[in-house]
């Protein structure tokens, strides 16, 4: 897709000073990093450059120019020209044309004078946000150029608020399904709505990444939507947490994000298992005690486990580790008194347990050592 399918006169492309173009601040991908309306464009410059790899860029058109085929979009907004699409773009020529912009950013190509010349004025074609908002989804949520979790949400909520358009335009619209589109508002909302509660500071995050799609996925589960009473996405509500959940709602996020003013890291690393583990927590009421308390959140996690599982889990384990010790004999073991005393003290903890399994299995019955195949 084109500028010339979204109805964006693209037939009136116009070369405009780069000079004369400024960085659009209201950009999905920025709204993360809480920049003021007034940001030096050496600071956008550097958060472009080091989360939306613009060296790339920047290398790409010191070699070749900029495609004229291809203009930035540009909006009139107080007096100004904002580029509403091609930031990335916008910022490699700045900084090839004044180096100076990014002096603390590594590998910035020189150029010649001509080829700095050819670069002063780009192609760009006038547009405005609701005029382009189709070509933007199509382009950075599902396109080939797409946005982070946080970003598309941003961007679909701008356009609902906005202009008015129903989450089953947009999805159809941006080729997406009307849950994802949902759900990713819908996580928004949870987020702001407890930044207005302010149990919850997006600069106070433990880690520098927002990694919103922990929140947005974390919420498609029952235990974690039901811990904070959360209404259904169906009903695209700006307030998807009741009030009375608010000590809840504050809870998650820090679990989720951590605190850097409570010295917190949050419990969540990784989606999988952790997303899971943390469903499971918060449906269990001693889990969830020893989570508030401070307990690991794999610690909290084993006593929302049935202990049967739990057995099961642990004898596996101990199988998988005395089949890794085995393997490893002949390279690992120096012959030492201390490892054989341990081997010992194995051998005899096995012994035992097999004992009081199999008098359970069959009690009073006659003993015979049973193996997997048996």
């Amino acid at each position: 897709m084109s500028t010339e399918d979204i109805s964006l006169n693209a037939d009136e492309i116009t070369p405009i000073e780069v000079s004369d173009l400024a960085f659009d601040i209201k950009n999905p991908r920025l709204t993360e990093f809480d920049l003021p309306s007034d940001a030096a464009e050496s600071r956008i410059i550097q958060i472009l450059w080091e989360a939306m790899d613009v060296r790339e860029l920047v290398l790409s058109i010191a070699a070749s120019g900029f495609f004229r085929h291809e203009p930035v979009i540009v909006a009139q907004e107080s007096g100004r020209n904002v580029v509403i699409e091609g930031n990335r773009r916008l910022a490699a020529v700045k900084v090839l044309l004044d180096p100076a912009l990014g002096e603390d950013l590594d590998e910035i190509p020189d150029i010649a004078e001509d080829a700095k010349e050819a670069l002063k004025e780009i192609p760009t074609v006038p547009g405005t946000r609701e005029s382009a908002w189709r070509y933007l989804g199509f382009k950075h949520v599902n396109g080939p150029a797409k946005w982070s979790s946080y970003a598309k949400s941003r961007y679909i909520a701008n356009v609902h608020e906005d202009f008015g358009v129903p989450l089953e335009d947009i999805a159809n619209q941006i080729g997406d399904t009307h849950k994802t589109v949902q759900r990713l508002f819908r996580g928004l909302m949870v987020i702001e709505e407890a930044e207005r509660l302010r149990v919850f500071e997006q600069k106070d995050r433990w880690r520098k990444h927002f990694s919103f799609s922990h929140l947005y996925t974390g919420l498609g589960r029952s235990g974690i939507s039901a811990f904070i009473g959360l209404r259904p996405e169906t009903e695209e509500n700006r307030d998807p947490v009741p009030p009375e959940k608010k000590k809840e709602l504050g809870e998650l996020c820090l679990w989720m994000y951590g605190s850097k003013k409570e010295s917190k890291p949050p419990v969540i690393e990784t989606q999988n298992p952790d997303l899971k583990h943390l469903d499971a927590v918060v449906s269990n009421r001693e889990a969830l005690v020893a989570l508030r308390n401070g307990a690991p959140l794999d610690s909290a996690y084993e006593l929302s486990r049935p202990s049967s599982a739990v057995f099961e889990g642990a004898l596996v384990s101990a199988k998988q580790h005395l089949q890794k010790a085995r393997s490893m004999l002949s390279t690992g073991y120096d012959g030492s008194k201390e490892l054989l005393r341990v081997a010992g003290t194995v051998a005899n903890l096995a012994d035992d347990l097999y004992d009081e399994m199999q008098r359970k299995h069959n009690p009073g019955g006659k003993k015979k050592r049973l193996a997997e195949g048996d």
